[in-house]
């Protein structure tokens, strides 16, 4: 099973084109399941269908769900929180305390996720796509698995809920699994917010497809007087912002232009398909096999590639901690186990460059910041 999840910042069309890729998936024969996990509600509204907490059909090949993060929650959440506050109140704490430390912050996305697997394995779906939250919430979602597994793996009432994060995280982070779209609008602060999501997916080694620009304005080659000389304006602004993003990141980018009205039904959800994917497949992952971590030598030293995208006003903080290296990136920070060979090295100089973040390791010696 394929897990495609579009996320970006909120408005700049997500749902409509989530709900185009299954559309798409479904006319190849496959089947496909289409879920979100947006509390705006707006998955129904592009197929112009009613849609549940379980997987109801829209079109053949076609079914589509909506998750109701809080109604989880409180309906699943009570009976761990049970066994929490009991393990808390063994260990000392007071009943207030122990109540408190029982909420696990982010428990609605948590389980917003886990729901998402559940469906997904109900069926027969070739394919899960999933209409996730703005990037923020999205961020949040996907960092749970690990940041919670950790937690609850403490406490052995817990440990098969970390269990299951922990299978969770590691299909987040197979690229032969999941797969990330991130939605953007030709606009320069929306790109920035694309950079900043790009670099923390990649910290927590969970891999984007591809990026796709969402309404841009149409080309008015042909028209003339005042209105279409603001559209040439204004797309050749757009086509500026977009050739800078796409020539500083190795991603496929996919451009959709603005339509004269919303793509809301299953005909013009599939002529916005067309115009998103073409003849390809939309369940394709990227072919490169680039990795987090890669280590060449030169000479003596050993250079550790981190990669991952870094703009230039990026807030890095570099800090060894015994064989690992702490890596905080915009605030967004990843702890990485050192090779086995660079446990005895420092490190020496640090550089950015086109393939992420370059560290000298030097064999010995003081470490220099």
């Amino acid at each position: 099973m394929r897990l495609l999840l579009f996320t970006g910042k909120g408005g700049v069309g997500k749902t409509t084109l989530a709900a185009a890729t299954a559309v798409r998936v479904a006319d190849a024969g496959d089947k496909v399941l289409v879920v979100s996990t947006d509390p705006a509600h707006s998955l129904a509204d592009a197929f112009g269908a009613r849609l549940g907490g379980e997987p109801s059909e829209v079109d053949r090949g076609l079914w589509a769900a909506h998750i109701d993060a809080r109604a989880l929650a409180d309906r699943s959440w009570s009976a761990l929180r049970a066994q929490a506050r009991s393990l808390f109140a063994r260990l000392g704490l007071d009943a207030l305390d122990a109540e408190e430390l029982a909420v696990l912050p982010g428990v609605d996305d948590l389980l917003a996720l886990s729901e998402v697997v559940r469906l997904g394995s109900s069926g027969p779906w070739k394919a899960v796509v999933v209409d996730c939250g703005p990037t923020a919430e999205t961020l949040r979602l996907l960092a749970l698995p690990e940041a919670a597994a950790g937690f609850l793996g403490r406490f052995g009432e817990l440990r098969k809920l970390a269990a299951e994060l922990a299978r969770l995280r590691s299909a987040l982070a197979d690229p032969d699994v999941t797969g990330v779209r991130l939605v953007l609008t030709p606009e320069r602060l929306v790109v920035a917010e694309t950079r900043r999501t790009l670099t923390a997916l990649a910290l927590r080694g969970i891999r984007v497809d591809a990026l796709i620009a969402n309404r841009l304005v149409p080309r008015a080659s042909r028209w003339s007087g005042p209105a279409a000389s603001w559209l040439r304006r204004r797309r050749s602004e757009q086509d500026g912002v977009l050739s800078e993003l796409d020539g500083s990141v190795p991603l496929p980018l996919r451009v959709v232009e603005h339509r004269p009205a919303e793509p809301i039904g299953l005909p013009a959800l599939r002529s916005l398909a067309d115009e998103l994917y073409g003849a390809d497949d939309p369940l394709a992952a990227r072919p490169d096999t680039a990795r987090l971590l890669s280590l060449a030598a030169d000479g003596d030293d050993q250079l550790l590639t981190i990669a991952f995208p870094l703009t230039p006003d990026a807030a890095l903080d570099l800090a060894r901690i015994g064989d690992d290296l702490a890596v905080t990136v915009d605030g967004v920070r990843r702890v990485i186990a050192l090779p086995l060979m660079l446990r005895r090295h420092t490190v020496t100089d640090a550089e950015a460059t086109a393939d992420g973040l370059v560290l000298r390791f030097a064999p010995g010696g003081e470490e220099r910041p």
